[in-house]
């Protein structure tokens, strides 16, 4: 899924930004970088891990810039390795610029083999679509300006299929695409003296910015010193709004909004609904944590069933669903949950989960709540 997020001010931007993209976190547990420009030169700084991993004081003190993007990231398309961490760099003449990737692509291989790249080389579709621009760049003879680059995402993103919000930064300039779908969520707000790009509101309010409003699907946006400006490169019969279900039903954190809906409220009406289509005979009804937590008390209040705590969560284990292979995801599920014995033992349990994906949370927690007694447990999942 990934988090991205962009600044654009007069003033040093690196600690803003990193405040974003802290609240982009769960979005992407794998890698997180930024790219800073200070109206000369872009430094990009990226490594494996967490945010606060890879940044600390020191490293934000050398960040000079008033524009900036980030990302934090959740592998799909390309391994977790470093060269895979975001934002991507290119440079081209006097044009460079990096970009940050939400989604994937579903045409890669396709666009590689028509551009001639040999295999191997790019590593991810984030990595594809920074070398395609790249090499539009390089075949404009006005390369050098900033409506260069303009041009060639007008001609390079009507070329991609599939899932992809972005955020890029030249020297001067923010900008923010959502493909025409719109399947992954990025919002525009507005700062004192700049704005924000992110793919979440949460990551606007932390920096102290409002919102303006989320980018239509299929639009481009474009932050200098002049304000904002939109283009769309696609054509109009290919603009469908699409989010993914999945950012209501767990992504995207409870206290955003999407399709002007606070996550937490939508939650809390699923298991309103989900009582009163799977309605069980109990005595308690929990939520896993996190996301399970607000369906169950939607649950609770539609049934008539007291909600109440059956599983404590250690927060210092991060999100078991993005962890990138069966075996991690296995160990974080033991190490993140753990039942409340005196809340469980003897009870008939509602247990209210957003979603089975894998069943790999499922089946560890069922375990752990009968082993320690639980007298019967009713699963119920708020999404279908």
């Amino acid at each position: 899924m990934c988090g991205i997020a962009g600044i654009y001010s007069h003033k040093t931007v690196a600690e803003e930004l990193y405040d974003s993209i802290i609240h982009l976190q769960h979005r992407g547990q794998e890698s997180a970088g930024m790219a800073v420009s200070d109206r000369r030169s872009i430094t990009v700084v990226k490594d494996m891990g967490l945010v606060s991993n890879v940044f600390d004081d020191r490293t934000l003190a050398g960040l000079h810039g008033d524009l900036a993007i980030g990302q934090t990231r959740y592998s799909t398309t390309g391994s977790s390795t470093w060269r895979n961490a975001q934002p991507v760099y290119r440079g081209v003449g006097h044009v460079e610029f990096a970009l940050g990737h939400n989604g994937n692509l579903v045409n890669t291989v396709e666009l590689a083999a028509a551009s001639g790249m040999l295999p191997g080389v790019l590593t991810s579709d984030s990595d594809l679509v920074a070398e395609l621009l790249a090499t539009e760049l390089g075949s404009q003879s006005d390369h050098g300006s900033a409506e260069a680059l303009d041009s060639a995402l007008a001609t390079v993103l009507p070329r991609l299929s599939g899932a992809f919000s972005l955020v890029l930064a030249d020297r001067d300039r923010i900008i923010g695409v959502r493909d025409p779908n719109g399947f992954r969520p990025l919002c525009l707000g507005r700062l004192d003296g700049g704005w924000v790009l992110a793919s979440e509101t949460s990551a606007l309010d932390v920096v102290g910015a409002h919102m303006v409003r989320e980018l239509d699907p299929g639009e481009v946006i474009v932050i200098d010193d002049s304000g904002c400006r939109s283009f769309r490169p696609f054509r109009e019969s290919v603009v469908d709004p699409r989010l993914c279900l999945f950012e209501f039903v767990y992504f995207a954190r409870p206290d955003s909004m999407l399709y002007g809906q606070i996550v937490h409220q939508a939650r809390v009406r699923m298991g309103e609904a989900l009582a009163t289509q799977a309605p069980a005979e109990a005595d308690l009804v929990m939520g896993v944590p996190e996301s399970g937590i607000p369906a169950a008390e939607g649950f609770a209040r539609a049934s008539g069933v007291p909600y109440g705590q059956g599983l404590v969560k250690n927060r210092y284990i991060g999100r078991s669903f993005i962890a990138p292979t069966q075996t991690l995801r296995a160990a974080a599920v033991r190490m993140k949950l753990n039942p409340l014995r005196d809340n469980v033992v003897g009870k008939r349990l509602v247990v209210v989960d957003d979603s089975i994906v894998r069943g790999t949370t499922t089946q560890s927690m069922i375990r752990m709540l009968r082993d320690v007694g639980a007298a019967e447990v009713h699963l119920r999942a708020s999404s279908p």
